[in-house]
C-alpha cells in the first residue's frame, strides 16, 4: 500500500508563485515515477509534470517554462514550484505515484490552487 499527501495548495494573485508538496509513504518502490496532474471542472484530468526515482524529468509542453517539479532529498517527497501564476492555471492539482513492476498506481486526494486576476 502506498498513500499520497498533497499540501501547498491555496489562493494566491495572478503573478505570484506557490510551491505544491507531495509525501509518498508506505511501500515504496526503489523504481518509481512520480507527477503532477491538474484537473478544472469539465475537462480531463492532464499532465503538469513527471519525475522518475532517478531524477529524469518530463513536462507537458504546455507547462514548460513555470512549472518545475524536483524530488526532494527524501526521495518519498516530490514538489511543484509554479511561477508567474494565471487565472487559467486555477485547478486541483493532483499527486500521483506509478510503480510499473507492481502494475500500482495511487492518486492524491488533490489540492485546490485558485489564482485570482
Amino acid at each position: 500500500q502506498v498513500q499520497l499527501v498533497e499540501s501547498g495548495g491555496g489562493l494566491v494573485q495572478a503573478g505570484g508563485s506557490l510551491r505544491l508538496s507531495c509525501v509518498a509513504s508506505g511501500s515504496i518502490a526503489l523504481i518509481n515515477v512520480m507527477a503532477w496532474y491538474r484537473q478544472t471542472p469539465g475537462r480531463q484530468r492532464e499532465l503538469v509534470a513527471a519525475i522518475t526515482s532517478g531524477g529524469t524529468t518530463n513536462y507537458a509542453d504546455s507547462m514548460k517554462g513555470r512549472f518545475t517539479i524536483s524530488r526532494g532529498d527524501d526521495a518519498n517527497r516530490v514538489s511543484l514550484q509554479i511561477n508567474s501564476l494565471k487565472p487559467e492555471d486555477t485547478a486541483v492539482y493532483y499527486c500521483n505515484y506509478k510503480d510499473e513492476y507492481r502494475n500500482l498506481e495511487v492518486w492524491g486526494q488533490g489540492t485546490l490552487v485558485t489564482v485570482s486576476s
